[in-house]
């Protein structure tokens, strides 16, 4: 098949990293900031950034819409970070007027492990990612409080009750807390595209 197109959420946080990333993954990557650019991709990734700044952009530029039902009709994505706040179906800490794309069964917590000055790296091992532990970077970054239906759990950090699930996957959604794109690690962006060529 030719390379799917898939697109990355440009309007705000760290798109150009991951446009950079699925370049190197044999892909078509474009920014999305319009309507009529949402039509015309295969798979969307959602950035890292500011969550609720994400939504009232999306909603001006008049893509949420649009975004939001190719999600239901089946659109592959992947969140990271905010990314992930945005597919959540239920949002803890967010503001009264933010909105989610939803998609994934599960409830997030914004900001859960901190502030800025609380970022860190940590390795996690992600299921069906080969080749060791990825290198996790973690910036104001959510956790997955409670998964419904069939989410599956990628990833954790932490052992026993203080485990915090940071990765997850269901159908055709994959969402994590933190950010691969930039570590130069190319494996979960991969992983994303195996996704996207499976169902297309």
């Amino acid at each position: 098949m030719s390379d799917p197109v898939i697109g990355v959420l440009a309007l705000q946080g760290d798109f150009r990293e991951h446009l950079a990333a699925l370049a190197e993954c044999d892909v078509i990557a474009r920014p999305v900031r319009r309507p009529g650019e949402v039509a015309e991709i295969d798979a969307l990734v959602i950035p890292g950034g500011e969550s609720t700044t994400m939504s009232k952009l999306a909603q001006e530029f008049e893509v949420f819409d649009p975004i939001a039902e190719r999600l239901r009709a089946g659109l592959p994505a992947y969140g990271t970070c905010a990314g992930m706040i945005m597919l959540a179906d239920e949002v803890l800490d967010g503001r009264p007027d933010q909105r989610s794309f939803g998609g994934l069964a599960l409830q997030v917590r914004r900001n859960a492990f901190g502030r800025q000055v609380d970022s860190f790296e940590s390795p996690v091992e992600i299921t069906g990612v080969e080749g060791g532990p990825v290198t996790a970077v973690f910036i104001r970054a959510p956790w997955v409080e409670k998964v419904n239906g069939d989410v599956e759990v990628l990833g954790q950090v932490g052992d026993g009750p203080d485990a915090r699930i940071v990765a997850v996957r269901q159908g055709n959604l994959l969402a994590t807390s933190f950010h691969p794109e930039l570590t130069g690690d190319l494996r979960l962006h991969r992983y994303f595209v195996d996704m996207v060529r499976s169902a297309v």
